[in-house]
């Protein structure tokens, strides 16, 4: 069955061009993969033109996710990581990273790319660190179920008590922020709860964020690698472990106030169906840069 996602095509101002323009911080976007070969190609697809750079993470696949993805952009960045884990992953492509701003965001299709411009937009206006919010005006999803949405209520209750801080959503890995902001995270862990982990220590190192509505997606097809007790526990343990042992290079900068933004998408109708990679593999291009 063809399902079809309302959202706008329209650039934020800062991006009304989407070429290269003299000032214009360059954008890249890191994707961790397992086995997403038949998800893969609608998030490259809806890549919006704007973004400069493509990373791919992937190690251990067994479908071809890399092929694949190298049949559709022929620029992608490929960082072989044999290494388990998100967190893993992430801190790679991070390190293979060359953007000015560095944007988070999965393979499954749950995330669409076509929201890359509301996050880089602040970045651009003296923020340093935007992360997604399912509940934010505008946003949404359509994967919550109510264990993950009441336990996603308590851990972010709990995090803006112990943080003096007022995020809406703790448990949504859709981030963005400036490249100059690793040197200050220092990020260290291995799994989902590096989610947790950007977002403790962007408050606590006293960064300037903002929120913006993200409405996620039900992953295109296969299953989720997230566990809500195992994953639920790693998180509520970085939390703790974040708030009471971990000293940020700026100890003691003022907190920022959190800004959220709002927008609306238009009704622009985009089908969302898994994709044979077969497909896709035949119009496979020449071999691109490879990062170890």
């Amino acid at each position: 069955m063809v399902r079809h996602l309302s959202i706008s095509i329209q650039l934020p101002i800062s991006f009304s061009k989407p070429t290269a323009t003299p000032g214009r911080a360059s954008i890249s976007v890191v994707i961790p993969t397992l086995n997403e070969a038949r998800n893969i190609p609608w998030v490259l697809r809806r890549m919006p033109t704007y973004v400069d750079e493509v990373v791919i993470v992937d190690g251990r696949s067994t479908d071809n996710t890399v092929g694949v993805a190298q049949a559709l952009r022929e620029d992608i960045v490929v960082v072989n990581e044999k290494r388990k884990g998100k967190g893993v992953a992430l801190r790679s492509g991070f390190a293979a990273a060359t953007g000015d701003i560095i944007v988070m965001l999965d393979a499954d299709g749950s995330m669409d790319p076509q929201e890359i411009g509301w996050f880089v937009s602040p970045l651009q206006h003296d923020y340093d660190f935007v992360k997604g919010s399912r509940y934010v005006t505008g946003g949404g999803s359509e994967d919550l179920t109510w264990l993950r949405r009441t336990g996603n209520r308590a851990l972010t209750g709990l995090a803006n008590a112990v943080l003096h801080s007022n995020y809406s959503d703790l448990c949504y890995g859709y981030i963005a922020f400036r490249r100059e902001c690793l040197v200050v995270l220092q990020l260290e862990s291995d799994g989902f709860e590096i989610e947790t982990e950007l977002i403790v220590r962007a408050a606590r190192a006293g960064l300037r964020i903002a929120e913006v509505p993200s409405f996620e997606l039900d992953r295109i097809s296969g299953a989720s690698n997230l566990q809500t007790f195992r994953d639920g526990w790693r998180v509520l343990g970085t939390m703790a472990h974040e708030c009471l042992l971990w000293e940020a290079p700026t100890a003691g900068a003022r907190p920022e106030a959190l800004r959220r933004v709002k927008y609306a998408y238009a009704n622009v109708s985009f089908p969302r169906t898994p994709t044979d990679p077969t497909s896709v593999l035949v119009a496979l291009s020449a071999p691109v840069t490879s990062v170890a």
